[in-house]
């Protein structure tokens, strides 16, 4: 796959139209706080019919469950805007063109959360939980990241899962959850109290919580350098009651440590087509200016040094385009991709991004560096990218040992 379908582009210029209409006029109150993402959400998940699309899919897995046929494959399974991997990145390109944190909030809702909950939960909790989630009634977030693991995710976890009589009860605290102050539904992940074994052996287990539980509370929206438009907050947990059934998928025995790398793996190879409409708005935007802004008489676009920056621009540009396309294919042929090549996929996507996009700025000059012109929104925007779902050391620390250990096959 090297290209969109036609189908494809037709879609992407409706998406265009929409954030032209409907996101594009509220950027500035997206980005001040004023306004929170969750309403844009809802209304394009209706005015695309993908909350009646998730509705859909819960009816047809109720249909095959009382028919007594196994639920559908996670294609199916996860249904609305989620079920075409293109359709999903399409949407994350368009949005991150105007507001990468209007995408992460919708991603960390849709994708992470109601994703997490549609792949291994059980079907009266993807209907309990998930279902909500995916029509935009609640708004959800996936909490595995703690104050003092960082890219640690899983060894430097202290939340702690211990059996009780009905269920379990919960006790730790999540730090740089996205959507964490408003969220209604939370994917927790604890590790399961386990006798003598040392903490950073535990197994890990996913929970499925609700705000008004009680010992569940939040902190206040994060500052942040940027992706204002996304709320980032902290999750404590205070001895939290969680009955049995909303262990996600309810059974212990499956591992959720892998459950949670796949979320992990599928949040890194998510920002590429984040960092392509990143790169895409920033390019364009270097390109118009430098054919509109003279100086001695010359537009800038005339000088071998911007035109060198627009060219590495470029360079950098069909470099993740074609990273984009090569992650499409193999989900379409239903190839897993290694997390040695997610990692070096991320490893290569983020910094140029946030290289691209402060080339902009600098081309642009002082426009560049105002707040209306964009770009700096943009450059601010993709820093983040370097750092969550793991930081750039840890994405090459992790392809050199895939490289050493093996697991990815040169040729």
């Amino acid at each position: 796959m090297f290209d969109f379908t036609e189908e494809h582009k037709m879609m992407r210029k409706m998406l265009r139209r929409w954030v032209d209409a409907e996101l594009v006029p509220h950027v500035d109150a997206l980005e001040s706080e004023a306004m929170l993402p969750y309403e844009p959400m809802r209304k394009l998940l209706k005015t695309f019919g993908a909350d009646d699309m998730a509705r859909q899919t819960i009816a047809k897995a109720e249909e095959r469950a009382a028919s007594g046929k196994a639920d559908g494959p996670r294609g199916d399974a996860e249904g609305g805007m989620m079920r075409d991997p293109a359709m999903s990145a399409i949407t994350a390109i368009e949005f991150s063109r105007v507001s990468p944190g209007f995408a992460m909030a919708v991603g960390a809702s849709l994708g992470l959360c109601g994703g997490a909950i549609m792949k291994r939960g059980t079907l009266a909790q993807k209907k309990r939980f998930a279902l909500p989630v995916l029509t935009g009634e609640k708004i959800g977030a996936w909490a595995i990241t703690e104050p003092g693991a960082g890219t640690d995710a899983f060894g430097g976890m202290t939340t702690v899962a211990r059996r009780v009589d009905g269920g379990y009860v919960l006790h730790g605290a999540k730090t740089f959850i996205s959507n964490a102050p408003y969220a209604d539904v939370f994917v927790i992940y604890a590790k399961m109290e386990h006798g003598d074994l040392p903490m950073r052996q535990r197994p890990i287990t996913a929970f499925v919580l609700e705000r008004g539980a009680k010992g569940l509370t939040t902190g206040k929206p994060m500052k942040k350098m940027g992706m204002w438009s996304s709320p980032t907050g902290e999750i404590f947990l205070d001895e939290v009651f969680v009955p049995a059934d909303q262990l996600l998928g309810e059974k212990e025995k499956e591992p959720s440590r892998e459950g949670a790398r796949d979320v992990f793996h599928g949040e890194r190879t998510a920002m590429v087509p984040m960092c392509f409409g990143i790169i895409e708005r920033c390019l364009e935007e270097a390109i118009k200016y430098a054919k509109e802004r003279k100086t001695w008489d010359k537009t800038i676009g005339e000088y071998q040094l911007v035109q060198a920056k627009l060219a590495r621009m470029y360079i950098a540009y069909q470099n993740v385009k074609s990273m984009l396309f090569k992650t499409l294919w193999m989900e379409k042929n239903g190839l897993k991709m290694t997390m040695g090549e997610a990692s070096s996929m991320k490893a290569y996507c983020a910094p140029v991004t946030t290289e691209v996009a402060m080339e902009a700025v600098q081309i642009m000059g002082g426009n560049g560096y105002m707040r209306e012109f964009r770009v700096e929104q943009l450059a601010r925007d993709a820093k983040l990218l370097q750092i969550g779902g793991g930081t750039d050391e840890i994405q090459l620390v992790t392809c050199a040992r895939a490289l050493l250990q093996g697991d990815m096959v040169l040729g």
